[in-house]
């Protein structure tokens, strides 16, 4: 349904990305990486604006990011603490990088916005090949629920107040585990269309890639406060070692 290159969220999102975007978990997701990685190198997938990049590297941390939109990244080095952080600019899934590094994440969904199971499989083993033996690899995802769907559709409201109204309208395709949404986002300044297609996997699939990577799964939590992850999880948390 929609053509998206490694670019073209940040070309619909860049803007105003740390406005709408943030999920409230900034803080706790730094706490939880900190805690989680090893003091050495720490590459972050999909580093976007620099909402875990920035903090991580005020701690310390020699950070890298690979990020797939130029737009993304110039919101980062606008940013007190963005300008010197190196990042490369490529697909998450695919970009060679220099050296090894003591952990990697990637966090807020990002890993869904990977068109097909093949190009997560390749990010799980592209993801292996940078991370010295005994390194991790945290990844946060929802868990995916349907219960809003009917017959494959959904539409819901986001946002209404006196000065906005967010529609969210969402097409799901069970067999290849997609859902292409459109966000239309209406004010007083006009209405603005955001596309956006994701693909989803469970926990055990991704279990799967990660194995299939020489990866194993070291922990998994329902939450960034270590929530026990039940069946009534909303998201995960799971941090994956290479195997020595």
């Amino acid at each position: 349904m929609f053509g998206f290159d490694p670019d073209t969220f940040g070309k619909f999102n860049a803007a105003d990305y740390d406005d709408t975007q943030d999920p409230g978990t900034t803080d706790a997701a730094v706490a939880l990486i900190s805690e989680v990685a090893a003091k050495g190198r720490l590459l972050e997938l999909a580093s976007g604006t620099g909402r875990i990049t920035i903090p991580l590297a005020q701690l310390g941390y020699d950070v890298t990011g690979i990020e797939g939109s130029p737009d993304m990244v110039a919101t980062m080095r606008a940013k007190r603490g963005g300008e010197d952080i190196p990042v490369i600019i490529g697909d998450m899934a695919d970009v060679a990088v220099d050296g090894s590094f003591s952990h990697v994440c990637l966090i807020y969904n990002t890993l869904f916005n990977l068109p097909d199971q093949e190009a997560q499989i390749r990010l799980f083993a592209n993801t292996a090949k940078v991370l010295k033996p005994g390194g991790t690899f945290l990844i946060e995802t929802f868990v995916p629920k349907l219960d809003h769907f009917t017959d494959n559709q959904m539409v819901r409201t986001r946002r209404l107040d006196m000065e906005s109204l967010w529609l969210e309208a969402c097409n799901h395709d069970p067999v290849a585990q997609t859902f292409h949404f459109q966000r239309v986002r209406i004010n007083h300044d006009g209405m603005k269309l955001v596309p956006f297609p994701m693909r989803y996997a469970y926990p055990p699939e991704l279990d799967l890639m990660a194995r299939l990577a020489g990866l194993s799964l070291k922990h998994r939590w329902g939450g960034w406060q270590k929530e026990p992850f039940t069946a009534d999880s909303k998201m995960h948390i799971s941090v994956y070692e290479k195997l020595l």
